[in-house]
């Protein structure tokens, strides 16, 4: 019955257990702070140890020759989504000032569409894509974070790109990746795994998240999730598709505000104070468009697959065989399409 609950909702395995934990987050707070085992497994603070667990399994299933496309995947992804967030909140700062538009600020635009929450995308990825989509989560970390929002306000030189946390995020693909490549056999055996932690990390994920900051966001907050999701999704969509050669299944998949870019705001405040009396509105109206994308990413990835097929879920037989990563004679790595 439950699983079958699971199937008959877009992204189910992930979204249902995360709608749930949104709810016992809202209102039953408590019965996560009950320590021990239920608060590490079911609260937010149990959703990095899951990730990282994400990471090392699917490492495991990723070859080496794929790395040439892991970059290539992911760095359309991350840059176009800069593209698109930078390009919307430089283009309001500078006709509108610092207030924004429609009493979104320009510190609330940028902060929440140049981030995306690397946990819907790699749950979302691990249900419809394939190991080089989910990989290419270790490109697409660098967008969480200030580094990007200080980028695009001009702020670059006073950035600083936490190189460490980044390499840290990374380890246990670099090291799952080890020990796959050396023994097909081990891979095999972990690669279950992967399946069974997506509804735990969507249920951490929603614990993380309270619908009253959809209503301390306001409409303008609700305004900001839909063009967060749907203007910057179309864009990544198109250059996931022109540029990468893809389907474009990930780009709503990435089309998210990040959970941590809810502190962005006063991150970029205490190095511009210029931007202090902005902080307390953009922090409300970007945690509401982390709860609006979090709801609609995987509703439209599942039905831009329906449409146009992923790697899971072909729309006819051979759809992927194209996109799949060769050996050329020099030994090196090339992806088709």
């Amino acid at each position: 019955m439950v699983m079958k609950a699971f199937k008959k909702v877009p992204g189910g395995t992930m979204i249902i257990p995360l709608m749930l934990g949104v709810l016992t987050n809202t209102f039953l707070p408590r019965f996560l702070e009950m320590g021990s085992f239920t608060t590490a497994l079911f609260s937010s603070s149990g959703q990095n140890t899951m990730l990282g667990m994400m990471f090392f399994i699917m490492g495991t299933s990723l070859q080496l020759k794929e790395i040439p496309a892991v970059f290539k995947r992911g760095g359309v992804l991350l840059i176009s989504k800069f593209i698109i967030g930078a390009g919307i909140g430089i283009a309001v700062g500078k006709i509108f000032g610092m207030e924004g538009l429609l009493g979104i600020s320009t510190l609330a635009i940028i902060s929440s569409i140049t981030n995306s929450n690397g946990s819907v995308y790699l749950s979302l990825m691990k249900v419809y894509g394939d190991p080089v989509d989910c990989a290419s989560m270790a490109v697409l970390g660098i967008n969480n974070g200030p580094f990007l929002t200080m980028l695009a306000l001009g702020a670059g030189g006073l950035a600083n790109i936490p190189v460490q946390s980044l390499m840290a995020s990374i380890v246990p693909l670099i090291i799952g990746m080890i020990l796959g490549n050396l023994d097909e056999s081990f891979a095999k055996f972990m690669e279950p795994g992967s399946n069974i932690l997506i509804p735990f990390i969507g249920f951490s994920v929603g614990a993380g998240i309270n619908l009253r900051a959809v209503a301390m966001g306001g409409i303008q907050g609700v305004v900001l999730g839909l063009v967060c999701f749907f203007v910057g999704g179309l864009f990544i969509m198109m250059c996931d598709r022109l540029i990468g050669k893809r389907p474009g299944y990930a780009s709503w998949a990435v089309a998210t505000a990040a959970g941590n870019a809810v502190a962005v705001p006063a991150t970029i405040a205490a190095i511009d104070p210029a931007w202090l009396p902005y902080v307390d509105g953009a922090t409300a109206q970007v945690a509401a468009a982390v709860v609006i994308t979090a709801v609609l990413a995987p509703i439209g990835t599942s039905y831009w697959v329906k449409r146009y097929g992923s790697p899971q879920f072909p729309k006819y037989p051979g759809q992927f065989d194209a996109a799949k990563v060769e050996i050329n004679h020099g030994n090196s790595a090339k992806e088709l399409a």
